[in-house]
Order: structure tokens, then C-alpha cells, then sequence
């Protein structure tokens, strides 16, 4: 039993974290810049589960990167069209956002995401409201963004806890100070190890 579900008709959970007391995370990766061909090898070779929220405006540079990730059984989720802040937009506007997405990923990937993410975690009830209205189960914020070589928490205790969710972009050299993807994922890993914490995949419990 899922312990995050949608009620028929009810509102869209938002969820940072999922309910359960196993010592488990979740890895989220959003936006789909960088498209490091040796981040498909790794995953491929590690089979770690990430949900992938990829944004149309990202990824639209060459769509067919995602495509052997997505058959690896990476999840696919949506971020949007352009990445607006949807704080701004009305709710059609917004709903032009959100099922946007999810009609250009069905069409690409041959899936349609049940998990969106608003971007820079904004979002309101018109949200809320747009996306119940695109096939959306949950909106998905996160519990720690993994930076360059540390996570950066939200918590005061500066620790994963079970069930947490955490947020990485698809970032290359550029934006980290020299490092790869790779580098990046790796020491992600490290840091979740170190806490005791193994990685499930987020759709099995959404």
C-alpha cells in the first residue's frame, strides 16, 4: 500500500517527504541541462532509482538523452514547459504549464508522469488546481538539495531522516566548479551511505 495517494476527486498531496520509518531517501534530478552520456553509463552500471523532472525548454535540445534512462526505469516526471514560477500565472496558465508537460513527455517517452514539481518549489492552490486537472497524484518538493560536494538541509539537525526526499539538478562542469555529473551523483551516494540511508524509488510509494 502506497502510503502517499490521491482521494478520487480530493486535492493533490504535496509532499517533501514520504511517511514511512524505514531508513530510505528518494533522489529527485530536475530540469535535464547537462546531458553527460557517462551519467546514463553510471546509472546503468549502479541501477540506483532517481525521478527525473524534466522541464520541456531543458531538454528539448535532444530529447533522445532521457530516452535510455526512462528504459532503465527511471521515473519520469514533469516540471513544466519553460520553468516559470507559477506564483505568477493564473491558474489556466499555469494548467497550460503543467499539461503541457505532460503531453510532450507522453509523446516522447510513451509515459505519462504522475509527479510534478513546480519550479523553485513555488506553487499555490490555483497549482494545486492545474495539476489535478493534468492526471497529477502528487506535487513533489523536496527535504535537501545536493550543491556541489554537501547537501544542503532544511532540517536544523542537518541530517536525512527516513523517508526524505532529495532534490539534484542535471548540472555539468560549469555550474560545478569543475566537477561532472558523475562526480556530483557519486558524492551524493557517499553522503546517503554515510548516514546509514539506501535509495528507493519514489513511484513505489507515491
Amino acid at each position: 500500500v502506497k502510503p502517499v495517494t490521491r482521494t478520487p476527486g480530493g486535492p493533490v498531496p504535496v509532499i517533501s517527504d514520504i511517511p514511512t520509518t524505514e531508513k530510505i531517501v528518494f533522489i529527485t534530478i530536475d530540469d535535464g541541462a547537462e546531458k553527460d552520456p557517462a551519467f546514463v553509463r553510471m546509472m546503468k552500471d549502479l541501477k540506483v532509482p532517481v525521478t527525473m523532472f524534466l522541464t520541456d525548454s531543458a531538454v528539448r535540445t535532444d530529447y533522445g538523452y532521457f530516452t535510455p534512462l526512462v528504459a532503465q526505469g527511471h521515473g519520469l516526471a514533469n516540471h513544466t514547459l519553460t520553468h516559470p514560477n507559477l506564483r505568477t500565472l493564473s491558474e489556466e496558465g499555469q494548467r497550460r504549464e503543467i499539461c503541457g508537460q505532460q503531453t510532450k513527455l507522453a509523446q516522447r517517452y510513451g509515459t505519462t508522469p504522475r509527479l510534478f514539481r513546480p519550479p523553485y518549489g513555488n506553487w499555490n492552490e490555483a497549482t494545486r488546481a492545474a495539476a489535478g486537472t493534468c492526471g497529477v497524484d502528487a506535487i513533489v518538493l523536496w527535504r535537501e538539495s545536493m550543491q556541489i560536494k554537501n547537501m544542503q538541509y532544511q532540517r536544523a539537525d542537518r541530517k536525512l531522516h527516513p523517508g526524505d526526499i532529495i532534490l539534484a539538478h542535471f548540472r555539468g562542469p560549469s555550474e560545478l566548479k569543475g566537477r561532472t555529473m558523475t562526480e556530483m551523483t557519486a558524492t551524493m551516494l557517499r553522503r546517503i551511505q554515510e548516514q546509514g540511508f539506501t535509495v528507493a524509488r519514489l513511484e513505489d510509494y507515491v
